[in-house]
């Protein structure tokens, strides 16, 4: 891979992040994996810890992938955790995983006893939704062991909401945090689950609609940072939160919180923030420029993913047509940049090795072209 085409075209973003970032701010990551999955993805510790590095995140919460050891009920991958925490000096808080169909709750009291300070939930692996009481006795475990359960709620999910919207409402002292901006059904599961005051919503997004549109649901004190490692990397997430926190216009302390103070409160001290009501209006406005370079960038990434690298680069040339401009008006800096951005993931991709730094640019470039409006609520 090019290193250097990479790190030019990386450097306008980096020092962006930096000037959005605020003095004293921690990153804490709310959503990593450790371990192997199925899908062949896999993450150890100082990998995990490199990535942190590089977002300058100081913690992170940890749990199992989809790992082929998972049977009987998580233990083998759960102690895995525990123990890859034990030696990363509280860096790694971890969570155990479970499965509703073998023994959650002899399971997450196991590991709550030794040592996990949250739990983590996936409907799509695990194949099951919210529709009858099982998961009731955990949900009262977590609210008197005062530890979050994460829930995946993101792509591959049935309808799920009227089951654990009445789930949440029977425990409303019992803390969740909903994966991947809860899209999976964002719009229900923000409307119904408003009242309930201890549910948050981690940002971990491919599109940054998902997260933009978050901010005219939820107040901003109950939404957090998350990156989803090995599928995501904080990084560059973390310049897609502080892009949209900007443009719903979170002041400093607001934005400390969404990167990492809120779920510090939470994990050190078992409380949360007093909300305020949500920053955004119902709508954006985004300059016909930038829409259309936002509209081919966001297709690169799921073509690359789905295994198809012709259509991924069809869609990046687009992309990149659409930032020349001999009259680019107010969005010339912007344009500029993405417009660099994308022909060095064009190069990056030629190579097996450059795919990921190229997924990196194009991701970054798809969050400065959605978050460079103008605020019309």
């Amino acid at each position: 891979m090019d290193e250097s085409l990479y790190a030019s075209a990386l450097a306008p973003f980096q020092a962006e992040a930096e000037r959005l970032r605020p003095a004293g701010a921690e990153v804490l990551d709310a959503h990593t994996h450790l371990g192997l999955d199925e899908d062949g993805r896999s993450l150890t510790p100082p990998q995990l810890l490199s990535m942190l590095d590089d977002a300058g995140a100081r913690r992170a919460c940890v749990f199992p992938l989809h790992d082929p050891e998972r049977r009987p009920g998580y233990r083998i991958p759960n102690d895995r955790v525990l123990e890859w925490a034990k030696d990363c000096d509280g860096r790694l808080v971890p969570f155990c995983r479970l499965d509703p169909a073998e023994g959650p709750l002899a399971e997450s009291e196991r590991c709550l006893q030794a040592g996990a300070r949250g739990i983590k939930l996936h409907p799509r692996a695990q194949d099951f939704v919210f529709d009858g009481r099982e998961m009731d006795d955990v949900f009262g475990l977590a609210e008197s062991a005062h530890v979050p359960i994460l829930i995946h709620a993101g792509r591959g999910l049935p309808p799920l909401a009227d089951g654990l919207v009445a789930l949440a409402m029977r425990h409303p002292q019992t803390v969740l945090i909903l994966a991947h901006g809860a899209i999976c059904d964002q719009g229900t599961l923000t409307s119904r689950l408003a009242d309930h005051g201890r549910v948050l919503y981690d940002i971990s997004c491919f599109f940054p609609l998902d997260v933009i549109e978050l901010f005219a649901r939820v107040p901003a004190e109950r939404i957090v940072f998350a990156s989803d490692p090995p599928y995501g990397r904080p990084a560059p997430t973390l310049y897609l939160a502080l892009r949209v926190a900007r443009q719903a216009g979170l002041d400093d302390a607001a934005t400390r919180g969404v990167l990492g103070g809120t779920m510090s409160m939470l994990l050190d001290h078992g409380e949360l923030p007093a909300t305020t009501p949500p920053r955004r209006g119902p709508a954006i406005t985004l300059s016909g420029r930038l829409a259309r370079v936002y509209g081919y960038t966001s297709l690169v990434g799921p073509a690359l993913f789905g295994g198809a690298p012709e259509q991924a680069r069809a869609m990046l040339g687009m992309a990149i047509a659409a930032t020349r401009d001999p009259d680019p008006g107010a969005d010339g800096a912007a344009l500029e940049a993405i417009g660099a951005a994308l022909g060095a993931a064009d190069t990056l991709l030629q190579g097996e090795d450059g795919i990921r730094a190229a997924i990196d640019l194009v991701y970054r470039s798809a969050a400065c072209a959605a978050t460079e409006v103008l605020d019309a609520g």
